[in-house]
């Protein structure tokens, strides 16, 4: 991902935590393809797709040009993506013990991804500051529907030469109701590994 695609997440004039969510989910293009592959039955290709948003919209690759202002719980923010016209919603339910985020991307043939993730804390390391946040996502197109868990790590790369920059790493598995299943991996560079059905898959872009 581009320090371009940060600064939108992050946009000069701040934004909120939930806002941030929101923007860091528009990369809704993964699910356009969905339906005309299942419509080929090519179902595990499909699934690729889910699990690759799922892991897209749920991290951030670039400079971290500020923190985010946090919400009050049951704050409530929705906004489309621009790219695609998919209604991005995401609400704060709680932030004792933990900030709990649930949110969805509806697009419009009526396709929906939802999910939730539970920010834990803030861990302390010689890499930076991380903040693990388990994570649950739910994909339904027509009959077809997958489910996604996982670990994602945020994580604030303290540097004094330079922004600090903020990345992730961590893991998703998941399946489908076609009898597919997968995994994925992602580090601090970016670099995505992804398996459906025990065979590697050379993620597409968006």
């Amino acid at each position: 991902m581009s320090d371009a695609i940060t600064r939108y997440e992050l946009p000069p004039a701040g934004i909120t935590l939930l806002g941030y969510v929101v923007r860091r989910m528009h990369k809704t293009k993964w699910l356009t393809v969905i339906p005309s592959l299942l419509a080929e039955n090519k179902n595990s290709e499909a699934l690729a797709q889910v699990a690759m948003y799922a892991v897209t919209s749920s991290t951030s690759f670039g400079q971290a040009y500020y923190q985010p202002q946090f919400n009050s719980v049951g704050a409530e923010i929705s906004e489309t993506d621009p790219a695609t016209g998919a209604v991005v919603t995401a609400k704060l339910l709680s932030t004792s013990p933990h900030y709990f985020i649930t949110y969805s991307a509806a697009m419009p043939n009526g396709d929906i991804f939802s999910g939730n993730e539970e920010i834990t804390g803030t861990t302390v390391g010689l890499r930076g500051l991380g903040m693990p946040a388990p994570s649950k996502f739910n994909f339904t197109s027509g009959k077809y529907t997958a489910e996604l868990s996982g670990l994602l790590t945020s994580e604030l790369a303290l540097s004094f030469i330079g922004r600090t920059r903020i990345r992730a790493y961590g893991f998703l598995n998941f399946f489908d109701n076609a009898n597919n299943k997968g995994k994925l991996s992602i580090d601090r560079n970016g670099s995505i590994q992804l398996e459906i059905n025990d065979q590697k898959v050379e993620p597409q872009p968006a």
